[in-house]
């Protein structure tokens, strides 16, 4: 059991037996929170890291309960549904996906201090955010954009494209390199997934993609996982397709520390993708 996650249960028998200490210990204690989810993306055991995410999420909710407006909790929690639905749940059961970037987006809001976000006062609210607040407002754009992305045929979904593209929008206006380019990523699967009708444009996506890759010199296998899978295919480039599985076969996933999870999760995904080529291109 690593020291944070021992300080982390030690929190959650505090909350429990004495809620005001748990309290305390969370505001004398600040960088825990962020160093356990921090050591979540940093395991290179994606089964290892499968197994532990949800007790260690449901601990955090444990913890939430008596700090239910500290911000790196909302955060954490935010960044941990996200993270799982994505590496995880995504592909074996789009439906649960969706349930968890919905779970995450709510704690993202919460980080930020919003209460909801409308067609009326969106544009006023994420004018008052700035850098500071670069972590909740990323995170709860790619929970929410990720939803989004399962929900294309969905009413409702289509309903919110609009904000969320406006919370991206936010992101790349402060900080669009976040997370080894994240940002360009989340861009270019949106514009690679929507029909042209919604905003679809496969040359705007392909741009976004190459600069992902440029921010993380290539180690960053997000980039060309959805890269290869969202734009490749929809345009049949299998020459592009079949340079991007080589690019990441090739590569280390511990080259960026705390993206090792994420890349050998991709390393493992974009092998399944090469595997599928022939259904993929005709």
């Amino acid at each position: 059991m690593t020291h944070a996650k021992s300080k982390l249960i030690f929190l959650l028998l505090m909350a429990v037996l004495f809620p005001g200490c748990a309290r305390m210990a969370l505001y004398a204690a600040p960088d825990l929170v962020p160093n356990l989810t921090g050591a979540f993306f940093e395991e290179c055991d994606p089964a290892l890291a499968r197994e532990a995410l949800p007790a260690e999420l449901k601990l955090m909710e444990g913890l939430l309960k008596n700090a239910p407006q500290n911000e790196q909790l909302l955060t954490a929690l935010c960044m941990g549904f996200s993270g799982y639905a994505m590496l995880f749940i995504e592909e074996e059961d789009p439906a649960r996906a969706s349930t968890l970037y919905r779970r995450a987006r709510a704690y993202g809001m919460r980080a930020l201090g919003v209460k909801a976000l409308t067609s009326g006062n969106i544009d006023d609210k994420l004018a008052g955010i700035g850098k500071e607040s670069i972590q909740p407002l990323f995170w709860t754009t790619l929970s929410w954009n990720g939803w989004i992305r399962l929900n294309l045929d969905n009413p409702s979904a289509l309903g919110q494209l609009d904000m969320a593209q406006k919370c991206l929008d936010r992101v790349m206006e402060i900080d669009p390199d976040v997370f080894h380019g994240a940002p360009y990523i989340v861009y270019g699967a949106l514009l690679a997934s929507k029909p042209k009708m919604l905003g679809g444009d496969p040359a705007r996506a392909a741009e976004y993609f190459s600069k992902a890759v440029a921010v993380s010199h290539g180690k960053f296998f997000l980039a060309q996982y959805y890269y290869a899978k969202t734009y490749a295919v929809r345009i049949q480039d299998k020459k592009l397709f079949s340079g991007l599985v080589k690019a990441v076969e090739a590569a280390r996933p511990d080259d960026i520390k705390d993206a090792c999870l994420i890349n050998t999760v991709m390393k493992q995904k974009m092998k399944a993708l090469s595997a599928a080529a022939e259904d993929l291109f005709f």
